[in-house]
């Protein structure tokens, strides 16, 4: 019996060595040779192109309105200002807006008694990009109205209901209210 257990203490010494061995990491068994990356990429610039260029062409039919181009790829003009107010929201900053959303047409796809006033929580809650950073630009009791490329709203997705594919967008936006995170869970 003492042989037995002698014998078998050896062996797990034996495997426990021999499983510490370094082993080599494998190889990839297929290469890319990046064509398909590089297609990929042509095809989006090819995409974004082509948005701007309708987005250029809707600026340029509406001479009376100013457009402002932002540093994140979209475009957007005041429908009112609000010259009174210094203060955006910022992170953390609990934002209620008001919305509506149209395809680059100014069909309607979701109109603001759809979409109900929204609250969001700046940068820590998931909301469309173009949203997210134009929400950032606006005063208190202003209404702006933003023109999206596709990248900056659903994307290749789409939003899996009524807006599609690389779709750009127009949405008017009326951000009704904002106050610090740590002032709402105060009250």
């Amino acid at each position: 019996m003492k042989n037995i257990k002698k014998y078998c203490l050896f062996l797990l010494v034996i495997l426990a060595f021999a499983s510490c061995k370094q082993q080599q990491a494998r190889m990839p068994i297929s290469r890319s040779s990046g064509e398909f990356l590089n297609a990929s990429v042509e095809r989006n610039k090819k995409l974004i192109k082509g948005e701007e260029g309708t987005i250029d062409s809707i600026i340029k039919s509406n001479p009376n309105i100013k457009y402002i181009a932002s540093q994140k790829g979209y475009w957007y003009y005041y429908d009112n200002k609000n010259t009174n107010d210094t203060l955006r929201p910022k992170k953390g900053d609990v934002a209620n807006f008001d919305y509506e959303i149209k395809d680059i047409k100014g069909n309607i796809i979701y109109s603001q008694l759809e979409l109900k006033p929204q609250t969001y929580i700046v940068d820590k809650q998931n909301i469309m990009m173009g949203l997210r950073h134009g929400i950032k630009l606006m005063h208190k009791n202003e209404t702006v109205t933003f023109l999206f490329p596709s990248h900056m709203a659903f994307g290749y997705h789409g939003d899996n209901r009524r807006i599609g594919t690389n779709e750009p967008l127009i949405c008017t936006v009326t951000l009704t209210d904002f106050k610090p995170q740590n002032k709402i869970t105060q009250e």
